[in-house]
């Protein structure tokens, strides 16, 4: 697992890292704090239904020692979205893209993302994306990213200069299992971090959504290679 991140060791290079509190985002955070970056972790309050993920953003980010900065932005006024707008959130896996995808979201977090890392003299993004178990949303696909990376390149200062925003997507092609068991390696705790689409009002999981569900089985997996690679190596 480790050879997986060694392509992106660049010593104490400053970096921004999206984090939204997720699974995803930890194990991202993780990956650029271990290759030796120096992470300046941002999350975005778009106007989401519940506050947990903010509120899990927190968690993993003190715990890392990382500075977090959350940036508001109202993201419900134009709807359209089971995380932004009155409709339900599904209790089961979907086909296709689910109602919990927000209308532009990764392209806003990634553009307020560039223009914090030009504040900052950052080269680098991270962004815990996964074309794997990406639960149909097209703004995690490869493709949408490399797209966003040469955009930016042209329409930033840092980038018309000859200092080009580079992109990092470290688990794009991992299964929500080997993510788990990557982030478990770097001492990712993951009972501080929170997936689910549709809390309760105390935050709690509900066990059921696309999001839960996909959690879930990556746990599942991750547990059962564990095993596996446990007798193998005897």
């Amino acid at each position: 697992m480790r050879a997986i991140i060694t392509y992106m060791n660049k010593e104490s290079k400053k970096t921004v890292v999206l984090v939204s509190g997720g699974l995803d985002s930890a194990t991202a955070l993780a990956m650029a704090k271990d290759s030796g970056f120096d992470c300046h972790a941002l999350a975005v309050d778009y106007g989401q239904r519940h506050r947990s993920e903010l509120r899990a953003a927190e968690r993993v980010t003190t715990a890392a020692n990382i500075p977090l900065k959350v940036l508001p932005l109202d993201l419900r006024a134009i709807g359209g979205s089971a995380l932004t707008d009155d409709i339900d959130v599904p209790e089961t896996e979907t086909e296709g893209i689910p109602v919990t995808y927000v209308p532009a979201r990764n392209t806003i977090m990634l553009s307020l993302a560039v223009g914090y890392a030009e504040v900052l003299g950052a080269d680098d993004i991270f962004i815990g994306v996964n074309a794997v178990d990406y639960s149909g949303y097209p703004d995690c696909r490869p493709e949408f990213i490399a797209a966003f990376q040469a955009m930016a390149r042209l329409a930033t200062k840092a980038g018309v200069e000859g200092a080009p925003t580079t992109i990092h997507t470290p688990l794009m092609e991992l299964g929500k299992d080997d993510i788990v068991k990557l982030g478990a390696a770097l001492g990712v705790d993951y009972s501080q971090t929170h997936s689910c689409y549709d809390p309760d009002e105390k935050g709690r999981a509900c066990g059921v959504c696309d999001s839960c569900l996909l959690r879930k089985k990556g746990f599942e997996e991750a547990k059962k290679k564990s095993r596996h690679e446990s007798r193998d190596s005897r």
